[in-house]
């Protein structure tokens, strides 16, 4: 299954590395806050809506920082954006630890949304033009369960500080822990360079920051508005569990930190299988197939999970295919938009679709919190999560399959027709 990996070349190989890098501590900063969200209701007194509306914040802020960082991708390049953006969110993250009330917690995670959007935008256009057609969903899938390994890692952290530490220190360790990913720009520096359909782009005159507005006007208007929608209701989805589901276990289930801890490293283990089969699926089956599969899957799993009469041990079982059905679109999500754009807009072309739907999304964790308390939390997740997997779906409906593009072969003025050149036909043949 891993043969294909010993084919790619060396520059596609440190990509895939310094990018897996990046998505997993980009993850790792980002889940704190669910983990610290039980120990900040109490020790500041907040109301679940508000601990909602700072998960959000991030969210909604990340939908700039990755629009406005896709376009700078097209013009200044891939990696030299990746760089700032991991440098960016790392620092935030750091000082986030030392806000002492929610109005300065609530500033900070704004500010460390611009970075966590515009990481993942600068990241996946590069994976996308890096890799070869034959292996490009295989190789972003792949990447993509770098999240798996940062929230893996976070709630790893979080079962140690708060066994070790009072719950009013735990918490700010935790955030000062999200500066680590200020390591990995040193690599990105050494290691990387950009991809040589970008170069020659740009040494054509191609590109600049007025592309951020171009995707937003025809010929490509229709495609981002139905692409957004479609990455609105994963993302919908996926942040209304993730978001509150420790606070879920722990208040509504009455688990300790140590069971919380045990049983979301359950559901992550659930959720990196997930990723890497997303990965081959989206190859083997195209891209569209796979995100229906995850989508009807997700909307039937969530249900189960938090809506049928199961005690603890069996909740323990069911969290490893609630990851594993839930996460798997998004390994096809990169390829997918990358295979929508020519090179002159593809950064802020991914840039927008993905963040717009982050941030739209982002709304559905706060409408679970001030939801909660008629519905119970339970009751507002999976409410949300129906609605956004069913929005997903819809939008779905209405977009091709890009299985097979040529990137050479996607040209600036129209997306439509687009056929595989003969390279990538035969690349699709092998693979």
């Amino acid at each position: 299954m891993l043969q294909w990996m010993r084919e790619l070349t060396p520059g596609e190989r440190r990509t895939m590395a310094g990018c897996f890098g990046g998505w997993s501590l980009d993850a790792l900063d980002v889940q704190i806050y669910s983990f610290v969200i039980p120990t900040l209701l109490a020790t500041w007194n907040i109301s679940r809506g508000e601990a909602g509306l700072l998960g959000t914040i991030t969210l909604v802020v990340s939908s700039f920082g990755g629009w406005f960082a896709g376009a700078l991708s097209d013009r200044y390049g891939r990696v030299r954006v990746l760089q700032i953006t991991v440098l960016w969110y790392a620092v935030f993250t750091f000082l986030c630890g030392f806000a002492q009330n929610f109005e300065q917690l609530f500033v900070l995670r704004a500010l460390q949304g611009l970075g966590f959007g515009a990481e993942w935008s600068a990241g996946a256009v590069l994976m996308g033009e890096i890799i070869r057609d034959k292996y490009r969903g295989r190789a972003v899938g792949f990447v993509q369960s770098g999240w798996a390994v940062g929230w893996g890692t976070a709630a790893l952290l979080y079962t140690l500080m708060f066994a070790v530490l009072p719950d009013v220190v735990a918490w700010r360790v935790m955030f000062w822990i999200g500066l680590t990913p200020a390591l990995l720009v040193l690599w990105i520096r050494r290691r990387m360079s950009e991809p040589e359909i970008f170069n020659a782009r740009r040494a054509s005159g191609a590109g600049g920051f007025s592309q951020a507005f171009t995707v937003l006007r025809p010929p490509y208007l229709a495609t981002t508005a139905k692409v957004a929608l479609m990455v609105t209701g994963a993302q919908g989805g996926s942040y209304a569990l993730s978001v509150w589901l420790p606070t879920y276990l722990k208040t509504e289930r009455g688990l300790s930190s140590l069971n919380t801890g045990s049983y979301l490293l359950i559901h992550i283990f659930g959720a990196f299988l997930g990723f890497i089969a997303g990965a081959y699926l989206s190859d083997l089956i195209g891209r569209k197939r796979t995100f229906i599969v995850s989508a009807v899957g997700s909307m039937i799993c969530v249900a189960i999970y938090l809506a049928a009469p199961i005690g603890d041990g069996l909740m323990l079982v069911l969290g490893a295919p609630l990851g594993f059905i839930l996460y798997m679109m998004f390994s096809a999500m990169g390829p997918f938009m990358t295979e929508l754009y020519p090179t002159e807009v593809r950064g802020a072309g991914q840039g927008f679709c993905y963040n717009s739907g982050r941030a739209i999304g982002a709304l559905f964790p706060a409408l679970v919190g001030f939801l909660s308390g008629k519905l119970g939390l339970g009751g507002a997740i999976l409410l949300f999560a129906l609605l956004a997997y069913g929005l997903m779906l819809a939008a779905l409906a209405m977009l091709p399959e890009t299985k097979g593009r040529s990137l050479a072969s996607i040209v600036p003025d129209g997306l439509t027709p687009l056929r595989p050149s003969p390279a990538g036909m035969q690349d699709k043949l092998a693979g």
